[in-house]
């Protein structure tokens, strides 16, 4: 099926001269091979913090935990949340002060908890009674945010259900808190990865409002809400920008607190990192499943296993760029692995130059965040995708 010359538009990515200037630097690479260019990074983490003046940014290290990322946004400002104690010794290990990292995953080991507060970590989140015990036990008198139960709606990677719980259970999680002598510090949520819907914050902004007011009529004044992530990167489907998204939270803050409204944390991943990353592949193979079927088959030397395993549902959907002219064909794109799962769009047409050969290489923009972090060991044998920074 032929249609009009390929419309994936460059420069809505990336610049010509700095395509080149990608091309020409990483020529000699073995490919599957993610860029990250720490310029875009640093210009994101200034935007965000320009626009939200207010709020400390913790980093979700899980999205990208390049050395060279964490040590730039260090020397920025940043504070970290982690989500283990190997990336909590990571970030140690760097020189990052434990007042500057937060344990934002709910599910923890006893041991854990214990290991977190011996290495001078004192802010927690939770959602559950048993975990609350725990943090109560293994790290006394600790600072505790307390994380509901979103829907997740308007996310192109939701994170609902298995975080966060319904705010009647956390209102008297943080009454038990205070029992416990621990400190009930604030309310935590996230709307979801990749959130394209700005009005998710106003629901639970409204829904931190209500535990606030609650638990004061018991002498517990809470100082803080984590709003979470779930700002946009740059993929195929637009999105709205940073500072819409910045003036509409402003608004729904003040709307429940007036002009004093509690400590604000952010915890940006994806928005900070994604549009930083290029993952360079070749295209291994291309065939044909019948000779009546109009889609070819377009195989990458990386796939779900590799990195890519946002791919799921077809959820992200990567811009794909195929470095060749001519007339664009629809393509099905899958991985290398002896998997059948290991397909990355089926559903979702992307466009392919019918000049495209096996050798050639494909650019997929947007792949700075949970890429690399994401990407097996070693299934089918295949190493975990490496990455360089460009200089």
């Amino acid at each position: 099926m032929y249609k009009e010359p390929y419309h994936f538009t460059l420069e809505r990515f990336i610049s010509k001269e700095k395509f080149a200037e990608l091309k020409e630097k990483t020529a000699l690479l073995e490919t599957p091979i993610l860029v990250m260019d720490l310029d875009v990074i640093n210009n994101r983490y200034i935007c965000l913090a320009n626009h939200l003046p207010f709020a400390k940014l913790f980093y979700a290290v899980k999205a990208n935990p390049h050395p060279e990322i964490i040590l730039m946004l260090a020397e920025l400002g940043s504070y970290f949340d982690v989500a283990s104690r190997y990336e909590l010794d990571m970030v140690l290990d760097m020189g990052i002060s434990p007042n500057k990292i937060s344990i934002g995953n709910t599910i923890k080991k006893k041991q854990d908890i214990a290991y977190y507060y011996s290495k001078g970590i004192e802010y927690f989140a939770t959602d559950s009674e048993y975990d609350l015990n725990n943090i109560a036990h293994y790290a006394p008198g600790s600072k505790v945010s307390f994380r509901i139960l979103t829907e997740g709606t308007g996310a192109d990677w939701p994170l609902s259900r298995k975080f966060g719980a319904h705010p009647d259970m956390i209102y008297n999680l943080i009454l038990q808190s205070a029992e416990l002598g621990l400190q009930p510090y604030g309310i935590s949520f996230h709307v979801g990865s990749q959130q394209r819907d700005i009005g998710q914050w106003d629901e639970a902004i409204a829904r931190c409002k209500y535990l606030f007011d609650a638990v004061a009529e018991h002498g517990i004044e809470l100082q803080l809400i984590n709003i979470g992530g779930g700002f946009p990167a740059n993929y195929v489907d637009p999105t709205l920008d940073m500072e819409q998204y910045a003036e509409e939270i402003t608004r729904f803050l003040k709307d429940d607190f007036g002009d004093d409204f509690p400590q604000i944390i952010l915890e940006p991943g994806r928005s900070l990192v994604a549009d930083a990353g290029v993952i360079i592949s070749e295209i291994v193979l291309i065939s044909k499943k019948s000779k009546n079927n109009i889609y070819d088959w377009v195989y990458l030397d990386i796939g779900k296993f590799g990195g890519l395993i946002e791919t799921i549902d077809e959820s992200i959907k990567y811009p794909i760029y195929f470095d060749k002219e001519g007339l664009s064909q629809d393509v099905i794109i899958a991985g290398p692995t002896c998997d059948s799962m290991d397909i990355l769009y089926e559903h979702y047409k992307y466009h392919m130059p019918e000049t495209v050969k096996p050798g050639d290489r494909v650019y997929i923009f947007t792949t700075g965040a949970y890429t690399q972090s994401y990407s097996s060991v070693n299934f089918n044998g295949f190493p975990p995708l490496k990455a360089v920074v460009l200089k």
